[in-house]
């Protein structure tokens, strides 16, 4: 998919520089640049992290339930 994104001379001549220097196309920069966005903000950029990220919050979830059953049995 293709969209457009206006940046101003400054930011488009730095960001021409730092792929020059990586020796990266700008599609690289903003793909790298969009994959960690989405990775702080917690969501999973492919199938992969989806499965990561879904396995931890059962892993987590069954702890809880784990602990949950044992603190009632010892109260009893």
């Amino acid at each position: 998919m293709r969209k457009l994104i206006a940046f101003d001379e400054d930011t488009f001549d730095k960001l021409k520089q730092l792929g020059r220097d990586r020796m990266a196309t700008f599609q690289e920069l903003a793909d790298e640049a969009f994959a960690d966005l989405l990775k702080k903000h917690g969501i999973p950029i492919d199938l992969r992290d989806a499965l990561r990220k879904s396995a931890k919050l059962d892993a987590a979830a069954d702890k809880t339930t784990a602990r949950t059953r044992t603190r009632k049995a010892k109260a009893r």
